[in-house]
């Protein structure tokens, strides 16, 4: 059965997790154990864990799965599974096993949750989005506006995808009418096109953009605000391995993960 995270809890893995990373023995995420009684419950954490993703979390969940194992040996995080998250809501409804999900909006983790396969979650982080061109914007794209020219070949994610329906959100609220080239599932998709050059712009999350580097030039949003996505994670009812997803989801909560995710350009919950 799944388990909310109170704060005395949170407050209590965010220094254990901060010493584990220091070198020292991991812990468990119940505050109330003893400080010996918590080693030994995290050593014997273990086996693997499953983890669905949204596609704009792929750097920093890389990281923050490295040093859970670092900090875990005994646990194997499987190939995390990264895509927009209503693909992945709907993969999980339609039978998906999976330990943890991580969703870039509270509104697909909803679907999740209201089909009985997880509880409400965590909010973890936020994302807003930017406008991704080629580098030094040789279009000259400085804002909304501009992405209703003809002449540009634009990208962004589907409706029923986070980053689609903040993307709306801020076109409607600038009065823009866009037609796109193509919808994507998800965020990394409309990243691919702006880098290869099949598109001169889209919308996708300032995240991505700092994760692109210098492959594409990052254009901020008056008011992107607005749009802002919060970021939950949960454990799935049906885990197979619920102590260690649960130690995984106060891993990402603690002062150690929430560096990892601000390292990522990603801002506080």
């Amino acid at each position: 059965m799944t388990r909310s995270i109170r704060i005395p809890a949170l407050l209590a893995a965010t220094a254990l997790g901060l010493a584990a990373l220091a070198g020292c023995s991991g812990s468990a995420p119940s505050p109330s154990d003893s400080p010996e009684a918590s080693a030994s419950a995290s050593d014997e954490l273990g086996g693997e864990l499953t983890i669905f993703a949204a596609a704009s979390l792929t750097a920093a969940f890389d990281e923050l799965a490295a040093a859970f194992e670092a900090q875990h040996p005994d646990v194997d995080v499987l190939p995390i599974s990264y895509d927009g998250s209503s693909v992945l809501a709907t993969q999980l409804i339609e039978g998906a096993e999976a330990d943890v999900f991580a969703s870039a909006d509270e509104k697909n983790l909803a679907k999740v949750t209201d089909a009985g396969l997880a509880d409400a979650g965590e909010p973890f982080a936020t994302n807003v989005l930017q406008i991704a061109v080629a580098p030094g914007d040789p279009k000259g794209v400085k804002t909304l506006a501009d992405l209703a020219d003809p002449g540009l070949t634009v990208v962004v994610c589907a409706a029923e995808v986070p980053c689609g329906s903040a993307s709306r959100t801020l076109l409607d609220a600038a009065g823009v009418t866009l037609t796109p080239a193509s919808e994507e599932q998800n965020v990394t998709a409309v990243l691919s096109k702006v880098k290869s050059g099949e598109a001169d712009a889209g919308l996708v999350y300032a995240t991505d953009v700092e994760a692109a580097s210098d492959a594409v030039t990052g254009i901020e949003i008056d008011g992107a605000d607005a749009a802002t996505n919060v970021y939950p994670i949960a454990e799935l009812s049906a885990s197979k391995n619920p102590d260690t997803a649960h130690a995984f989801l106060v891993f990402v909560l603690s002062d150690a993960g929430q560096k990892v995710l601000a390292s990522h350009g990603f801002g506080a919950p």
